[in-house]
């Protein structure tokens, strides 16, 4: 993270709105009041994105999530175009960003006709090449996420985007991992820096675990970009409540990502404003061990250094050393030459 670089929060909303776009606008007004800089959703036709086979992950079985495959729920978990439209003016009426991963070709047209200039691309389209050239021929911005990818699975992506036209400058790749939630022994913290440094993009990182720990460690890691689900209620019925931030966590980790900031700095090591009053204290200052005559030479047995630093610094020591009392020192008193 570069001198003043501000972490894009962005608060995963996803469909954690259980298909209700009042429940939606709640989670735009949380997410602002929670600190988060943008609130993410998903845009998907059910029917392009999974067929009747296609089985819920396990941790969503785990979940009070209804029906028995992934269709199934995701028709209950759509939004409209109006619903859309109702959700993004919330966001403007708030002042927070809209975001929102399309999973298909045709809601990539529907976010770009609403106006939308960031694209996220969830980690399980990072195979899907038509999609991802559909993405990058008409996103200003993309963001990528990358659970369950290997490194050459990235950089195929990422080959495949900037062939079809994405600058590589306007790419973020976030290290993520998709168990919900994320066992700690699999986040992989360290992945992030190996992105950065092999495909030399901006990274950050989209976080499933409990708790906000690893999001903090990301931040001091130099995530540009921190998303996290956020819920009204972890207890509500579907597939990402229960591997979400509540209102109070989501507050503290924006507080916490903001605080890490400050700590980072700029990288120069310099005495900070805050503890220069306290360098006259705990530092010292070369002094008489003893009473020393004028004309006696100043020898490691008649002087010492000690506090405060008010008078000439130890780092002179060796310059002090051997040279003649210019006059008479009393013990304790500082040296002068």
């Amino acid at each position: 993270m570069g001198q003043g670089q501000k972490v894009y929060i962005i608060a995963e909303a996803g469909v954690n709105h259980n298909g209700d776009v009042q429940q939606a606008l709640r989670l735009v007004d949380l997410a602002k009041a929670c600190g988060a800089d943008a609130v993410k959703f998903q845009t998907f036709k059910a029917a392009k994105v999974a067929t009747a086979c296609a089985q819920k992950a396990s941790y969503q079985l785990k979940t009070q999530a209804r029906g028995g495959n992934q269709l199934e729920m995701l028709k209950r978990l759509e939004l409209d175009e109006k619903a859309h439209q109702r959700i993004i003016a919330r966001c403007r009426q708030k002042k927070i960003g809209f975001l929102s991963t399309p999973f298909d070709e045709d809601s990539v047209d529907l976010l770009l006709k609403l106006g939308m200039k960031t694209f996220k691309v969830p980690s399980g389209e990072i195979t899907n090449v038509p999609y991802l050239r559909k993405v990058a021929s008409v996103a200003p911005r993309v963001i990528l996420s990358t659970g369950m990818s290997t490194l050459q699975e990235i950089v195929f992506a990422v080959d495949v985007m900037v062939k079809a036209g994405l600058k590589k400058g306007h790419l973020t790749v976030l290290h993520c991992n998709t168990e919900y939630p994320t066992p700690w022994e699999d986040v992989n913290l360290r992945a992030m820096e190996t992105i950065k440094e092999r495909l030399n993009v901006r990274v950050g990182y989209s976080d499933h675990t409990t708790g906000i720990l690893a999001a903090l460690a990301a931040a001091a890691l130099g995530a540009v970009i921190i998303e996290k689900h956020l819920t009204a209620d972890r207890s509500q019925k579907g597939p990402d409540h229960q591997a979400s931030l509540e209102p109070d966590e989501f507050k503290a980790m924006c507080e916490g990502i903001r605080g890490i900031e400050k700590m980072l700095g700029a990288g120069i090591k310099l005495p900070s404003p805050s503890e220069k009053k306290n360098m006259v204290i705990a530092r010292r200052s070369i002094v008489a061990q003893r009473d020393i005559k004028r004309g006696e030479l100043f020898t490691a047995e008649n002087l010492t250094a000690k506090r405060p630093a008010n008078g000439m610094s130890p780092i002179f020591w060796d310059r002090v050393i051997g040279r003649r009392a210019k006059r008479d020192f009393v013990m304790d008193e500082g040296i002068v030459l």
